[in-house]
């Protein structure tokens, strides 16, 4: 029995269904498919066609010329088919081009052309489109997530208005109501869409074991900033360089910076301790001449 699995519109995945084997799993029939389908085209015909034949055409009522003597055919009117302005002759008029088909034929055309959708891996079944206002762009959006590519037949309620006018604006799409489901319209489309609740033959529970989680959306990196005025080459570098560079280069810049704080302070210091050496010795300076002066004095005092 096949399976499909249950999308949701952000592109997850809430688990499989099975599939009707009398509707997705049968080998598809082409002769019943040919005769279906050309039924169903002739069908779609509106022949109105028509023609004129010699009594409808006006005119026509004198006999053109005398019977004998004139050394031509005999005519009776000049409204005749091989006549100029003449009716014509066997040519087409209304009729209805309609045959008449089983049912068991139709729906064994349905059911291979929904086979051989499914069995190329074309049968996509919606838990719900989920659309609160009729919106075009977010149509788009979802038939994008799921990745629904050419021309897409979707299967709709005849009272979901909001999804049908989401999807009526777009050309390769088609909107098909449940009821009306034919083979036709199932072999012109590349994608058979269908919710969860219009699946024709759903009988089975859903299987959760194949769920999965939508998935996740690529970020974009952005871009960053050079400063207007920052005209240097080192300035430009870090600007390109990355994010981990440019927090090393920072930490790197910050210990220079403290180094050469912790030196000012020590040479402040040295600066400091050389300054009040200098004063002591300038103290002490005096003291020394006084003595000097003492000594000569006394000097002075013995010569005498």
């Amino acid at each position: 029995m096949p399976t499909v699995d249950v999308r949701t519109t952000d592109g997850g995945t809430i688990g499989s269904l099975p599939l009707d084997d009398a509707l997705f799993g049968i080998q598809p029939h082409v002769p019943v498919l040919h005769q279906v389908v050309t039924a169903q085209l002739a069908a779609a015909r509106r022949g109105t066609q028509s023609t004129l034949t010699r009594a409808e055409v006006s005119g026509g009522g004198a006999k053109p010329f005398r019977q004998k003597g004139t050394g031509r055919a005999r005519q009776g009117s000049t409204r005749a088919p091989h006549w100029a302005g003449g009716g014509v002759a066997l040519g087409p008029k209304p009729r209805s081009y309609k045959q008449r088909t089983p049912k068991k034929m139709i729906r064994l055309a349905l059911a291979s052309a929904l086979s051989d959708r499914a069995a190329e891996g074309r049968v996509l079944v919606l838990d719900d489109w989920g659309f609160e206002e009729p919106r075009t762009k977010d149509a788009l959006a979802v038939l994008d997530v799921l990745g629904l590519e050419g021309k897409v037949m979707i299967v709709v309620a005849a009272d979901d208005e909001t999804t049908i006018k989401s999807f009526r604006n777009l050309g390769r799409v088609q909107l098909v109501i449940n009821t009306e489901l034919n083979a036709y319209d199932v072999l012109c489309n590349d994608w058979v869409v269908f919710t969860r609740a219009l699946l024709p033959g759903a009988t089975g529970d859903l299987d959760p074991a194949t769920a999965s989680p939508a998935p996740a959306k690529a970020r974009t990196p952005k871009a960053e900033v050079v400063p207007a005025d920052a005209g240097s080459d080192a300035a430009v570098e870090v600007a390109d360089a990355p994010t981990d560079a440019v927090e090393d280069t920072a930490a790197v810049e910050d210990t220079d910076a403290v180094e050469d704080t912790d030196d000012q302070d020590s040479e402040d210091e040295d600066t400091d301790v050389a300054d009040a050496s200098e004063v002591d010795d300038t103290a002490e300076v005096p003291a020394v001449d006084d003595q000097t002066d003492d000594d000569e004095a006394g000097e002075e005092e013995e010569d005498a």
